[in-house]
């Protein structure tokens, strides 16, 4: 399950070009190793970031995970749904289960495709 119009990290979070931003999340692979998850801590908007950054952490019934930034930028929106239902990410991580927005100030660059990172989780 890694979409084809998605960029993916070594970290296991995914990231959606959009024209002068990035949707990010973690992805389904990372969801699943997880667990229920039961707590996201979210960035502040606002918040500048440099790629490979922490910016926040997944909690679950297994382990807590950090979230790091795939790409460089200023957070414009955080999904503030995951404050009451956290487990979105479980149930459409590449959807309802998004966790930032980024306004990107570079192109974005470093990323794995869907082959490389599907590569990553079957090794």
């Amino acid at each position: 399950m890694i979409p084809q119009d998605l960029l993916y990290t070594k970290s296991h979070e995914w990231v959606k070009v959009l024209e002068n931003s990035v949707l990010t999340g973690i992805t389904f692979f990372a969801q699943e190793q997880l667990g229920d998850i039961t707590f996201v801590e979210l960035p502040e908007v606002g918040r500048i970031l440099e790629q490979g950054e922490e910016m926040g952490v997944v909690e679950s019934v297994k382990a807590a995970s950090e979230i790091y930034a795939p790409v460089s930028g200023e957070v414009v929106e955080v999904n503030l749904d995951l404050e009451t239902a956290p487990e979105l990410i479980n149930h459409d991580p590449y959807g309802k289960g998004w966790i930032t927005k980024i306004k990107t100030t570079e192109p974005v660059t470093g990323l794995l495709s869907p082959d490389q990172y599907s590569q990553l989780v079957d090794s």
